[in-house]
């Protein structure tokens, strides 16, 4: 790649299945320490999956819910742009997947991926325009299903949107919770041109799940057409308190 001075650009990308706003085993409500974490970090770009955007029950039982969707909240003022892909419905809400950014977004879609009715999944794809860059960067919030069946489907159908939607030469980055166990994501991406960010630094995914005792490599940062640099497991207090995943972050540089 070529990194002229006058178009390169650094920024910084967070991943994390929120699990809803709740502690592991939905002990407790954790969505305003969460808040303060997800800022302490300073990343640029955050990928979050299994964010709320509705639930009436748990905004009764809850005093300190919040009156926006969570996705919003979490935002605030530090993330100006946010998107959020709805994936499951049920009688009380919704949840989904959520990209909260500070630079502009200028496009998204929510892509459902669905295989069958037993669990609703969805890509949410967003372009975001850099300043002083002259490619539009291409960003993908994934969260996969917990059957390898239907995480194979899932897979194909992201290297067909990436093929229809995602300009060859444009700055892509595609994160979150794979729910993959073994290495078929890597191999079936790396079809794609690309390359996941632990993987290239440290040999294998990042140990993610379950966030006190991280065994399985699920939660995942790929990319393409970029540099990505440190990548990190944040696992220890306060993340451990926060969800059942660890939360996974990186440097970029275009």
């Amino acid at each position: 790649m070529d990194h002229a001075t006058d178009t390169s650009v650094a920024f910084k990308l967070l991943t994390l299945n929120t699990h809803k706003g709740f502690s592991s085993f939905n002990r407790r409500f954790v969505l305003h320490e969460l808040r303060e974490a997800v800022r302490g970090v300073s990343a640029d770009i955050v990928f979050l999956q299994e964010v709320l955007g509705m639930h009436s029950a748990h905004a009764v039982r809850h005093a300190t819910w919040p009156a926006a969707p969570q996705y919003e909240f979490l935002a605030d003022t530090i993330w100006r742009d946010f998107a959020y892909g709805r994936n499951a419905v049920y009688t009380e809400g919704h949840h989904g997947n959520a990209v909260l950014s500070k630079f502009p977004i200028v496009r998204f879609d929510n892509h459902d991926v669905s295989v069958g009715r037993h669990e609703q999944r969805g890509l949410l794809h967003c372009v975001l325009r850099l300043p002083n860059h002259p490619l539009d960067v291409h960003v993908i919030c994934v969260h996969l299903g917990l059957r390898e069946s239907h995480r194979r489907v899932q897979l194909s159908r992201l290297c067909t949107l990436i093929a229809a939607e995602v300009p060859a030469a444009a700055p892509l980055f595609v994160a979150g919770d794979f729910n993959d166990w073994g290495l078929h994501a890597d191999r079936r991406l790396q079809d794609c041109g690309l390359r996941e960010a632990f993987a290239l630094r440290r040999g294998r995914p990042a140990r993610s799940f379950p966030v006190r005792w991280p065994l399985l490599r699920l939660d995942r940062i790929y990319f393409r057409n970029a540099c990505v640099e440190r990548p990190q497991v944040l696992s220890a207090p306060p993340w451990s308190r926060l969800s059942d995943h660890a939360a996974l972050t990186a440097e970029a540089r275009l």
